[in-house]
């Protein structure tokens, strides 16, 4: 099993950030790149934003955001307080199907729920059949579709 790192991102993180947002299975689910990296770049130093680039075993490979809930919750309903909202995508294509995005999720939530956040959530497009397993397999589970600003989703959580 991958050991794996959460590294908080910087500045200089951008050009990877940028690269891996251009990359056609990026592209399938976060959309425009350009509109993407100008929210993840304004999104650095937000205090109710956590953004992190992601090792396994020494490779960086990801990226993953992590949000105070109450900051962002788009649509999501009523959540206990603390909860936290997780986004990721795997920027290195050779590492797609491999499980490590399950891995890399369910790691970092039991970070989270460890420390005593109450609840993790995510909301992968309900299309998104390869995000939804990984997510399960990381022990998030469906609770229901969600109306966002992005469109459909649906609503997984993870408790403590």
């Amino acid at each position: 099993m991958a050991a794996y790192a959460f590294r908080p991102m910087e500045a200089d993180d951008l050009p990877i950030i940028k690269r891996w947002l251009e990359m056609p299975h990026v592209r399938e689910w976060w959309h425009d790149p350009a509109e993407q990296f100008e929210l993840v770049s304004g999104d650095l130093g937000h205090p109710d934003m956590a953004q992190f680039i992601v090792a396994a075993d020494g490779t960086e490979f990801a990226y993953l955001q992590c949000y105070n809930l109450s900051a962002w919750n788009t649509g999501f309903g009523p959540q206990p307080k603390g909860t936290r909202g997780l986004d990721q995508f795997i920027g290195e294509a050779d590492m797609i199907g491999c499980g490590y995005g399950s891995a890399l999720a369910r790691a970092f939530a039991d970070r989270l729920l460890a420390s005593g956040t109450p609840r993790v959530v995510t909301d992968p497009d309900p299309l998104n059949t390869r995000a939804i397993r990984a997510y399960e397999k990381a022990g998030f589970r469906r609770d229901n579709l969600v109306e966002t600003p992005d469109g459909p989703a649906l609503l997984m959580v993870r408790d403590q």
